[in-house]
């Protein structure tokens, strides 16, 4: 058996103080391997976007640890947060986060500027190519206000991918769309998964997209209730 990819050990999560104190998470552990598809159900408020959250490090835990790709993450500082997250996951969002005054090719490239690693060329040639794997190549010279909102979910997939991270986190990325865009925006995400063997974690509420996982946690109270 590989080494898990994602590792969360006794993660617990509270907004507020005192009597005030929400648990949004409550003792979660979590083994996932590389390659797999995994979703993460449940009704809203039960706590399942605070845990992509945090497994993604976008917000620290109260307690516990979580690791990505054997780095413990709870131990980086948040100035070395970015870097990690760069290296390691891409993160799809519900309502897409393109920057309004970039194209489609910009919001891509942008992603690459603070990077020393690669040249003018390469930048190009990387955000040209992530653009064709979600077919948006004839649309990269547009501005996000001229796209529709599965061609603005397709962009910002395509700039989750530019680093060619080994995990996908996406947090509702169907929420604001009709169930027709909403699928074909899952096949690209399951076609990631089958073709570059991409660990996808996926936050829904809507079981018509639970198919295309291969496990599914289902949580409640913040809680995990099932994982099957």
């Amino acid at each position: 058996m590989p080494n898990p990819i994602i590792q969360v050990q006794g993660v617990n999560k509270e907004y507020g103080r005192g009597k005030k104190t929400v648990a949004a998470l409550k003792d979660i552990n979590i083994e996932i391997n590389p390659g797999e598809f995994v979703a993460v159900v449940g009704p809203s408020g039960c706590g399942k976007s605070t845990l992509l959250h945090v497994m993604a490090g976008l917000e620290a835990p109260t307690n516990g640890r979580i690791l990505l790709d054997g780095v413990d993450v709870t131990l980086i500082s948040e100035r070395d947060m970015p870097k990690v997250r760069a290296q390691k996951i891409g993160f799809v969002f519900q309502s897409f986060l393109l920057i309004e005054d970039l194209t489609a090719y910009e919001n891509i490239e942008a992603v690459l500027w603070p990077s020393l690693e690669y040249r003018k060329e390469k930048q190009e040639a990387m955000a040209l190519e992530v653009l064709r794997e979600v077919d948006m190549l004839e649309r990269k010279d547009h501005f996000p206000r001229q796209m529709s909102g599965g061609e603005q979910q397709r962009v910002a997939i395509a700039r989750a991918l530019v680093n060619n991270p080994p995990i996908l986190f996406c947090d509702e990325p169907t929420g604001n769309l009709d169930s027709k865009t909403g699928e074909g925006v899952l096949k690209i995400i399951a076609g990631l998964n089958r073709d570059r063997k991409m660990t996808v974690v996926l936050v829904t509420h809507n079981e018509e997209l639970v198919k295309y996982a291969k496990r599914v946690l289902r949580m409640k109270d913040g809680a995990i209730v099932s994982d099957k």
